[in-house]
């Protein structure tokens, strides 16, 4: 489980691939201090699980699955990296709860600078803006960030000189892609309300009721 914050940057040494999977070697720097194999860390947003440790290079193995919904199927040498070690119980909650597992693939539309910040936009399949609200909560590459405006087939995030200092927000250009994960409270929902309409039932008070939702 991760918030979203992102600790530093990364950059892949060396993309080897294997048959229909992928061995990633990164240069972590100092940020992932004392390793350790078989732990958790986010690379743009997705979870992947340290297999060697050489110094500040870890190597990541990357399944077809991940290949298939991520940005990884086009990651190659010198690509710069977002990273997050997983969250320890009782730190902060910074950003937002995220799981690392990615939902889909954005292209990023345009990155302005808006007064001492950047105002980005994302264009997503049109089927997916269901689950992009206004004000609401979404990880791009991995970073915690909260919608400024939706649109019909993109979403807009305002992010500060920090944020976009610090992360690989500043090597991307249109029409670059990106991982997207959406809240997960949004996937439940549908999910619940999707089980609730294929066997009948109707949502309504006495529906919540009966499934531990006082109203």
């Amino acid at each position: 489980m991760f918030t979203g914050i992102i600790e530093g940057v990364g950059i892949a040494k060396a993309v080897r691939r294997a048959s229909s999977d992928l061995s990633l070697e990164v240069d972590t720097g100092t940020c992932v201090e004392n390793p350790v194999i078989g732990e958790s860390v986010a690379l743009n947003g997705t979870c992947l699980t340290v297999v060697t440790i050489n110094g500040p290079v870890l190597t990541f193995d990357v399944s077809s699955e991940t290949l298939s919904r991520t940005t990884f199927k086009n990651v190659k040498t010198g690509d710069k990296l977002n990273i997050e070690r997983a969250t320890k119980l009782g730190d902060r909650m910074g950003g937002h709860i995220v799981s690392g597992h990615i939902d889909t693939v954005g292209t990023l539309a345009r990155c302005d600078a808006v007064g001492e910040g950047y105002e980005i936009e994302v264009s997503l399949p049109k089927n997916d803006m269901k689950y992009i609200i206004g004000k609401g909560s979404i990880a791009v590459d991995g970073i915690s960030l909260t919608v400024a405006d939706k649109r019909e087939n993109s979403f807009t995030v305002a992010v500060i000189p920090h944020t976009y200092n610090e992360t690989r927000l500043n090597s991307l250009k249109p029409g670059s892609f990106v991982n997207i994960e959406y809240d997960m409270i949004a996937r439940y929902v549908e999910n619940f309300v999707n089980a609730a309409v294929s066997s009948g039932d109707s949502i309504n008070k006495e529906f919540l009721n009966k499934h531990g939702f006082d109203c």
